[in-house]
């Protein structure tokens, strides 16, 4: 860190030491060269601002929506800049290719400042209904300046006043270095709260951008000082590109390079309709349903095709690897079918039983930002880690669904301890994914619902395609407890605790409103300390 910050002050410092000694502050005017250098700059970040466009669309975000609009308004107006060279288009130099660019980069500065907030949910919403609007908006400004400008339309006709535009470029700079600034330390705790080098790209092109209003505010044409802000921009757009394609190459996927830009609510509705996903493909798989007829219906749905491919490759790994641990999973069922085979029948009966719901929080981020193969890999560790745990408290695991499992205790046989089996087993579950996750930092880890009650076992579907399965309120409340919980926790239901023979092992969380039920429920965190994973431990 301190490395970058000393890396981003030197430019200050050659400024400063120029300004104080201006026989150093050589004078260099060459058109053709402040043409293409510009002209190319302003290309890059208008590719980078369409990328970030493209993945703002297809995961309807604002805030990748609003960095999209700072690189393309600073890209246009800095392509104005470079078109209005003199001696390129235009004569002479008039006041529209000298106050282009910081009217570009004030514009910059408020939507990287806007896209650093907590948005919330309704704003964001807005945001993202009229992208076509704001869109429509800053190509309409870029459009009119340029006419004007280009065609040296008054008020930005003529050579510009000489000396009388320092004051004006420098009442530009103030309010956007102070929103570049805002919007730089906003982004870098980001960067710290998730590790992503695109954030920290920003914050970094963010100070580069504020250093250059500062440059253009007090240089002096076709000086060092002046050209320095050319360069200035240069790296910073070039620092976000470069990181953006180091993203998307590890991620294939427009929407992966820009996977640690988007806003909280964003990651979540993506790995709710990425998990759907998934399981979606990876239920066609079983039940024999075309894969290519599930992969067009997500595509029409919004999902990128390179999104769904790469979905349908783990998909197809998540089947293969379930179809290997099938004959494992549920010794009690094999070994009660082996001894009641008419257990088969379809139907079931009303028992009472305690359901463990249990899903990696943060896989679709993960899977998102890494190729399928670490996906799978890391999945694969994960079951072969938390599977024994489940299978020797005597749990009936009712189904895998890509990094998701239910299990179900007093499913099979008598187990009148089955709320305390529940217990033991989310625990040894957190308790292995705790410690896989501290050897691997960027892994996601479980949480976990639990809940008791009756439900309905038995088996569903048809004489040739059958499932066990456990039905009923208590196995929708563990799955919606589940969601409430966080990463590395897991809430157990009232009914659950009222059965466990230590409940000192739970700590109340009071009454809270579970979605799809009209009362509150009480609800209990388990006490998940890795040292008491042993079999009496709850």
């Amino acid at each position: 860190m301190s490395v970058a910050v000393v890396s981003l002050l030197l430019p200050v410092a050659g400024f400063l030491v120029l300004l104080a000694v201006p026989s150093a502050d050589a004078h260099w005017q060459h058109g053709p060269s402040h043409f293409w250098l510009i002209l190319a700059t302003a290309l890059v970040n208008v590719v980078l601002g369409l990328a970030a466009s493209e993945a703002a669309r297809r995961r309807r975000d604002a805030r990748a929506f609003l960095v999209s609009l700072a690189f393309l308004v600073s890209a246009g107006f800095l392509g104005l800049h470079a078109l209005a060279t003199p001696g390129t288009l235009v004569e002479g130099r008039n006041v529209g290719f000298v106050i282009a660019t910081p009217i570009g980069l004030l514009l910059a500065s408020c939507f990287a400042a806007g896209s650093s907030l907590m948005l919330s949910r309704d704003t964001a919403g807005w945001i993202v209904a009229h992208e076509r609007a704001m869109r429509a908006a800053v190509i309409a400004g870029l459009a009119v300046w340029a006419v004007v400008s280009l065609a040296e339309l008054p008020p930005l006709d003529g050579p510009p006043p000489e000396g009388e535009l320092h004051g004006p470029l420098v009442a530009l700079a103030v309010p956007g270095v102070a929103l570049f600034g805002f919007a730089a330390w906003r982004y870098l705790g980001l960067y710290r709260s998730r590790r992503d080098p695109l954030p920290a790209a920003l914050a970094a092109a963010w100070v580069l951008l504020a250093e250059a209003l500062v440059a253009i505010g007090l240089s002096r044409s076709w000086h060092l000082t002046w050209w320095e802000w050319h360069v200035l921009m240069a790296c910073g757009f070039a620092l976000v590109a470069w990181t953006a394609r180091t993203s998307y190459r590890s991620s294939a996927s427009v929407t992966g390079a820009f996977g640690g830009l988007y806003l909280d609510g964003t990651l979540e509705r993506v790995d709710a309709d990425t998990g759907a996903a998934l399981r979606q493909l990876v239920g066609a798989l079983e039940s024999g349903e075309p894969v290519d007829e599930v992969a067009q219906e997500l595509r029409e749905q919004g999902l990128g095709g390179d999104e769904v491919a790469a979905l349908a490759r783990s998909a197809q790994e998540v089947r293969r690897i379930e179809g290997l641990f099938r004959p494992y999973v549920s010794p009690e069922l094999a070994v009660g079918l082996e001894q009641e085979p008419d257990l088969a029948r379809l139907g079931g009966e009303e028992r009472e039983v305690t359901v463990l719901f249990a899903d990696l929080e943060g896989f679709t981020r993960f899977a998102e930002n890494c190729a399928p193969g670490e996906s799978i890999e890391m999945l694969n560790t994960y079951w072969a880690a938390s599977v024994p745990g489940l299978l020797g408290e005597g749990a009936t695991i009712e189904r895998f669904a890509g990094d998701a499992v239910m299990a179900v205790f007093n499913a099979m046989g008598d187990q009148p301890d089955h709320a305390d089996r529940g217990l033991r087993a989310a625990r040894a579950l957190l308790a292995s994914s705790e410690s896989l996750a501290r050897r691997s930092a960027s892994w996601p880890r479980f949480r976990v619902g639990l809940a008791t009650g009756p439900a309905a076992v038995g088996h569903v579907g048809t004489e040739d395609q059958r499932s066990f399965a456990a039905i009923g309120d208590t196995t929708n409340l563990a799955a919606r407890l589940q969601t409430e919980a966080r990463p590395g926790e897991a809430l157990v239901a009232g009914s659950t605790a009222s059965l466990v023979s230590r409940p000192g092992a739970l700590t109340a969380r009071g009454r809270i409103a579970v979605r799809g039920r009209t009362e509150e429920v009480d609800v209990f965190a388990l006490d998940v300390d890795p040292a008491g994973t042993g079999p009496d431990a709850a």
